[in-house]
């Protein structure tokens, strides 16, 4: 929302600017003309950033304190083998065949600095794959493995393109990952906050098996 503000208020105001040296240049004041020509020169290369940037959180979350990304439930079909139902806090659903002992979804967070928050600028995140993972690292190494991405990719993604340099106003950009063991039955709340995603037990399943994980 705020992007979209600055970027109508930079074109809005630029078209104003441009209207201005118009006049200005007919009426022989070249000077001000010249200064009205940049200024709104200036503003639209401010509303192109803009509108650039909101290209590239296209996918990205609003992030505000802590809020629900995916909830799992898990159905066993074999050995290591699980259909996962997984819901996503934008309403969309999806089913998976899992292999493995866990479960693991993983994130993208981008955070801003102290003034961009204060003009607006909330972080975001973005859900990036769902997949299962071994309890032993040589099962890992050879048994079968499942994984799914969960997003579209973007013309542009702001996430790629930042972590690549530093910029002043980005306070922390990275991945972000939880993990749980899957279970026949279980259901699984995953929220995220500001450190990253967190993964909860939703019903009674999922608790007994949390409780004898070691």
């Amino acid at each position: 929302m705020s992007l979209t503000i600055l970027l109508s208020v930079c074109v809005v105001l630029g078209v104003m600017f441009e209207v201005r040296a118009q006049r200005q240049f007919r009426r022989r004041h070249r000077l001000g003309g010249t200064f009205s020509v940049l200024s709104g020169l200036v503003l639209f290369l401010i509303a192109a950033c803009a509108g650039l940037i909101a290209v590239g959180l296209h996918g990205y979350q609003r992030l505000t304190l802590e809020r629900p990304v995916a909830r799992l439930s898990f159905h066993k079909t074999g050995e290591r083998q699980f259909d996962l139902a997984l819901t996503l806090a934008d309403g969309t659903t999806a089913n998976y065949p899992m292999r493995g002992d866990q479960w693991q979804l993983d994130a993208r967070l981008l955070k801003w600095r102290a003034f961009a928050s204060v003009i607006g600028f909330d972080s975001v995140y973005r859900v990036e794959r769902i997949g299962g993972r071994y309890e032993k690292i040589e099962d890992e190494q050879s048994a079968p493995r499942t994984v799914y991405a969960l997003f579209e990719e973007s013309p542009l993604d702001l996430w790629d393109f930042m972590r690549k340099r530093q910029w002043p106003w980005i306070d922390a950009y990275y991945g972000t990952a939880t993990f749980l063991p899957m279970a026949d039955g279980a259901d699984f709340d995953v929220t995220v906050t500001q450190s990253g995603l967190i993964a909860r037990p939703a019903n009674d399943a999922a608790q007994r098996v949390i409780s004898g994980w070691r």
